[in-house]
């Protein structure tokens, strides 16, 4: 699992990279209450808006770690979004991603670096 300094996390199975957020993010935003997925086929840049969040706190948006086509999204948010907050790195992915540049995954962090972040 790889992490971007925007919060986003991409573990890449069978070269489709699944997508959600962190568990540090989702714990800053609060309870998430409605998720704008993105649409199937879309083609996204490394580091462009993918989905939306909208928690009781405030709306973010989560962006793309890598390049790509959005190849399915995780219908079961719509019904329950807070699914993002118990099981953020789990059961709350938000997208899949068929990858178009392998070597972007190069330029993200690694769970013991994107986790030092937030010790001291």
């Amino acid at each position: 699992m790889k992490f971007t300094e925007s919060h986003e996390w991409i573990e890449v199975q069978n070269g489709l990279g699944i997508v959600g957020i962190s568990n540090h993010a989702q714990n800053e935003l609060g309870d998430i209450v409605y998720i704008e997925l993105p649409q199937i086929g879309k083609m996204v840049k490394a580091g462009e808006e993918a989905a939306v969040l909208e928690s009781t706190k405030a709306a973010a948006d989560v962006y793309s770690p890598v390049s790509g086509i959005i190849e399915e999204v995780n219908h079961k948010l719509s019904e329950t979004p807070e699914l993002v907050n118990s099981s953020p790195q789990q059961e709350g992915w938000i997208f899949k991603i068929k990858i178009q540049s392998p070597e972007e995954l190069d330029k993200l962090m690694d769970s013991e670096k994107y986790l030092s972040q937030f010790k001291g």
